[in-house]
């Protein structure tokens, strides 16, 4: 037998299970440095919520067959969700948050094919209204 093998008391085992790990703060995707403050994430996503209203809306207009393809990008400054009526065109519309414009313009916002901004606002949801079914006149 070795003599000089280092013995684990029930002490070091008690304290090294007692340790909770950096990451405690309950936030979402977000990683925490050796000094215990946040580190900005490396690129920008939407969360479950989020992905949820707009896979809501999609769904809504592949059934109406609008639209059958889309995209997902998560770059440095944005989070970018582009919708297309075929595979093999350009983007019909991109829904990109970004969060500088938080407290300006709004952090979410529509684009269409041009480029244009078509809707902007602080609120997913609100946003997401120009995609909503309008109620047309039936003669």
């Amino acid at each position: 037998m070795a003599q000089n093998a280092p013995k684990n008391t029930s002490a070091d085992l008690i304290s090294l299970a007692s340790r909770k790990p950096l990451t405690s703060s309950g936030i979402a995707n977000s990683i925490v440095s050796s000094t215990g403050n946040p580190v900005k994430p490396s690129q920008i996503s939407f969360n479950r919520q989020e992905l949820s209203a707009i896979l809501r809306i999609y769904g809504f207009k592949v059934a109406d067959g609008e639209w059958r393809d889309y995209a997902i990008d998560h770059l440095k400054d944005r989070a970018v969700f582009s919708v297309f009526r075929r595979a093999n065109e350009a983007a019909l519309y991109r829904i990109e948050k970004d969060p500088k414009l938080a407290r300006r313009q709004g952090a979410y916002s529509i684009v269409d094919t041009n480029g244009r901004i078509l809707k902007r606002g602080q609120e997913l949801p609100q946003v997401l209204k120009l995609f909503e079914k309008q109620l047309k006149l039936v003669e």
